[in-house]
């Protein structure tokens, strides 16, 4: 009987799945732990954990909106102009705005509600100011860098992408963006 080739053979030396041994795997292609007592109170943490990074990141960003709110929008708004010149028309409008998307939004991240949309609209903020306003300074955050604002991206983009997760509001309505 011939032998016939399928897309997944490449040649004769390539590597059958077989000649392996499996790596140490547990459920759903975890690793095993190397101390499985631990198992239940992993069983426990794993899903509280998204909840707690959507918890730390809305914080911050409630903290950043609070901020917005007790320096006034017409400070607020000089400051935005002095960091980025083309948003100066935008006047008081821009920084009610941003200060709606970081403290509402944080809010809203916090509690797991409108995830998807406030870590989005977020991680764009973030990405203008990594880019925009920070780029030219390098990356040490000390030295007015985009160290943290790039962290802050990524992270937002990371929740936009997983949502709210179990412990949320959304996940409570049965809905989400």
């Amino acid at each position: 009987m011939a032998h016939t080739h399928d897309h997944h053979d490449h040649d004769h030396h390539s590597h059958d799945h077989h000649d392996h041994a499996p790596a140490a795997v547990g459920a759903a292609g975890e690793p095993k732990l190397l101390f499985p007592g631990l198992q239940g109170f992993y069983n426990w943490a794993i899903p509280l954990s998204w909840a707690v990074v959507r918890f730390a990141a809305g914080f911050i960003l409630f903290i950043h909106g609070i901020g917005k709110i007790q320096r006034g929008m017409t400070a607020q708004s000089a400051q935005l102009a002095k960091s980025m010149p083309i948003v100066e028309p935008l006047g008081n409008d821009f920084s009610m705005f941003l200060t709606f998307v970081e403290l509402g939004g944080g809010i809203c991240i916090m509690l797991g509600l409108f995830t998807r949309f406030f870590a989005a609209a977020n991680a764009i903020e973030m990405a203008v100011l990594t880019f925009v306003v920070y780029w030219g300074n390098g990356f040490g955050w000390l030295n007015k860098g985009y160290e943290f604002t790039l962290m802050w991206g990524i992270l937002l983009f990371a929740i936009a992408l997983r949502g709210g997760g179990p412990y949320s509001l959304d996940r409570k309505l049965g809905k989400e963006l």
